[in-house]
């Protein structure tokens, strides 16, 4: 029996294992009966809805906590679990990387299966190892930019709720009571924080730290520098809301200007894959020199790089930052 093939059975047999596992491990966070007997206990000891409970204990996952803890230990550890926190998905680094490496091994032994070059697993596996992590930059973008457009409005109700009397804290409770998620989950945490004997200063950067967005740096640079040197707090978040507003609507116009260029970026990017995958359904044997001859391999090579480039250029030229 050969033996290259014996060995990508195992490889092919461990990689989908650990992408089961994975995918089980990731559905049993949320979802299994032991996570919902829980979930439905917390709800009866507080008489609120699990989404509202009080102040985060903490960011440790539960599982693979010895792998987590040593990527914590590093700077691009923390990095990966603020990329991940915010996100707002129950998922840790360690767990995504494992799934990274499973899909990225599957990947790369399925083309070999099927009696495809080299060059087609690699790209196959590096495809299939991003997958989970673009996932999460998915869910990461959406959830920042729902917080985008929350957040004017609650500077505006901050605002008006001091100009009525309430403290700062105070205001910071109402925004958490009257917005939706998911920026009313982090006030929420920000006001427990405050309550619970936390400095403010330390609280606002908490919030910072979780919530990935520039305005809310400014807010919270604002306010710390306030609370050290005085001032009209309540006129201080109306002008923040009114230059929030202000970007929103700028980004908005440059979004609608570049609208053509990433449409463009987008058919070029994918026209040459599907045009060779059309021309290999319709005449396998007219693309065939393109993997069983060395300098054909050599001709995707240099394709595949110069599409890299192109792309990452398009990607500069029609990314605007306000």
């Amino acid at each position: 029996m050969d033996v290259s093939f014996v060995l990508f059975t195992v490889v092919t047999f461990l990689a989908v294992v650990l992408a089961l596992e994975g995918a089980y491990n990731l559905w049993a966070s949320g979802r299994s009966p032991e996570a919902r007997r829980i979930t439905a206990r917390l709800e009866a000891l507080s008489g609120e809805a699990s989404t509202t409970t009080s102040i985060e204990r903490s960011l440790a996952p539960t599982r693979m906590l010895r792998l987590n803890a040593l990527l914590a230990r590093s700077g691009l550890g923390h990095r990966m679990q603020r990329f991940v926190s915010a996100s707002a998905i129950a998922v840790s680094p360690a767990e995504l990387i494992l799934m990274s490496l499973a899909l990225g091994t599957l990947g790369l032994a399925l083309p070999g299966l099927f009696g495809k070059p080299p060059v087609f697993g690699a790209a196959l596996g590096l495809a299939l190892a991003v997958l989970p992590w673009w996932r999460v930059a998915s869910r990461r973008n959406k959830r920042i930019e729902r917080i985008e457009r929350q957040f004017p409005e609650a500077l505006d109700l901050m605002g008006r709720a001091m100009r009525a009397g309430h403290s700062f804290p105070s205001a910071v409770k109402m925004v958490a009571d009257e917005m939706a998620e998911p920026l009313g989950r982090d006030f929420l945490i920000l006001f427990d924080e405050m309550n619970y004997g936390v400095p403010a200063n330390d609280a606002l950067m908490h919030l910072a730290d979780r919530v990935p967005v520039s305005d809310v740096s400014y807010f919270v640079v604002a306010v710390m520098i306030q609370r050290e040197s005085g001032g009209n707090l309540a006129e201080l978040l109306d002008k923040i809301s009114v230059i929030v507003r202000d970007r929103l609507k700028l980004l908005g116009e440059i979004r609608t200007l570049s609208a053509e260029g990433r449409l463009s970026a987008i058919i070029l990017t994918a026209l040459p894959f599907g045009v060779g995958l059309v021309v290999n359904i319709v005449n396998p044997e007219f693309m065939a020199v393109l993997w069983s001859d060395p300098v054909g391999l050599r001709m995707v090579g240099v394709a595949i790089f110069m599409m890299v480039l192109g792309i990452l250029w398009m990607r500069s030229i029609i990314r605007i930052r306000v």
